[in-house]
């Protein structure tokens, strides 16, 4: 099942519900109020191909001023 974020039109709460598919978000409420008035979002992922980040790596660089994957330095 994905994993969807929604934000409530009422209190404007964002939350997350795994629903199995979309005709199941017509029935999500808000947490928050209850509402049932929602949207669903556009959300970001971050995903690795191999050993080639697609997003920025957090980790710092080596003295060389490179880093490979996970901090490892291949020098």
């Amino acid at each position: 099942m994905p994993l969807f974020e929604f934000t409530c039109d009422h209190c404007s709460t964002t939350f997350e519900e795994l629903v199995a598919s979309a005709q199941f978000t017509l029935a999500l409420s808000c947490p928050a109020c209850g509402s049932t008035t929602i949207r669903k979002r556009v959300s970001t992922f971050a995903s690795r191909v191999g050993h080639v980040s697609l997003v920025a790596d957090p980790t710092p660089s080596c003295a060389s001023g490179t880093c490979c994957l996970n901090g490892n330095c291949n020098l």
